[in-house]
């Protein structure tokens, strides 16, 4: 059957369109063997397609006590300094313990279109941050706010910098920019590659803060990034394809000693208001796995490090 993937298997399996999506997102989707990235990828009719129809996620999620270091609240937004090991929304097989379960705690958050599907009940969420990455985070309190937030991240009218501790190949003397498409691995759905099945345009500027030698031949660096895109796990893959993966990353690099996640921090984050249009500067203080984890590696702290680039 020819037509947009989203459509065709809408069609074939009964399912609405946005739930597909969601399929396709979670890389449940293969199109002749491969794991599918886009809703609007074009099917010529005849090509295999093999969909795994992912668990209903349930539909009770809990509100929870649980203290959170607020950045930044009013009546159309929440911005939330996330701590590492928490998950921004329940998802299958998760319905405790997520960003959303503490804000639930705390307020009501507006049920969307499309709030609550196969990838997970994720009222109000705008962007997410991976469960080890730190930082900032904003959440919608009102389908209005949601819209005009969700609009802005499209429309790339955010700016988004990161603090991260590299170590490899790269030698980290200038800036650079990753130019370098990303897409799902063609065999390990839960990671994505440069490249892979069906990349999209990806683009990060990475510029090194301070940099040493490890004795090996290598350079370790603290790092800022800037995403100028949003691809899942981009500036992880990015920073790997340097040949410099994350300090502390299991999957794009390895374990660390001297701090139990990866080493990633979203620092800062600008955007404009949903009502006033007003930019919003929001920061989150570097933490101190991070920083103890740099100096544990024998490295210096700028003294501008939680300056806004």
């Amino acid at each position: 059957m020819p037509g947009r993937l989203d459509a065709v298997v809408s069609a074939l399996s009964g399912a609405s369109r946005s739930q597909v999506a969601g399929w396709i997102e979670g890389g449940f989707v293969q199109v002749g063997g491969v794991p599918a990235v886009k809703a609007s990828l074009k099917l010529r009719g005849g090509e295999p397609l093999q969909v795994q129809v992912p668990p209903v996620p349930d539909a009770t999620v809990e509100p929870e006590g649980v203290l959170l270091d607020v950045i930044f609240e009013d009546e159309h937004l929440i911005a939330v300094n996330k701590p590492a090991g928490m998950i921004t929304h329940p998802a299958p097989g998760v319905t405790t313990g997520t960003l959303v379960n503490a804000l639930l705690g705390r307020m009501a958050l507006p049920e969307q279109s499309g709030f609550d599907g196969p990838d997970g009940f994720r009222p109000g969420i705008v962007h997410r941050l991976d469960k080890d990455t730190s930082g900032v985070i904003v959440v919608a309190k009102t389908v209005a706010a949601h819209a005009r937030l969700a609009a802005a991240f499209k429309d790339r009218e955010t700016r988004k910098t990161y603090l991260a501790i590299a170590a490899g190949a790269w030698r980290a003397q200038d800036p650079v920019t990753v130019d370098a498409p990303i897409g799902r691995h063609p065999v390990q759905r839960q990671r994505m590659t440069v490249g892979g099945a069906q990349p999209r345009e990806a683009q990060t500027l990475f510029t090194p803060l301070d940099t040493r030698p490890d004795g090996h031949g290598r350079t370790l660096a603290l790092v800022r990034a800037q995403p100028r895109t949003g691809r899942t796990h981009q500036i992880r893959v990015h920073l790997a394809h340097l040949g410099s993966p994350i300090v502390g990353d299991g999957v794009y690099g390895r374990p660390s000693e001297l701090i139990a996640r990866h080493a990633l921090h979203a620092q800062f984050l600008v955007l404009p208001h949903p009502v006033s249009g007003e930019a919003l500067h929001l920061h989150a203080a570097a933490p101190d796995d991070m920083l103890n984890a740099w100096m544990g590696l024998g490295g210096a702290l700028p003294g501008d490090l939680d300056r806004e680039p």
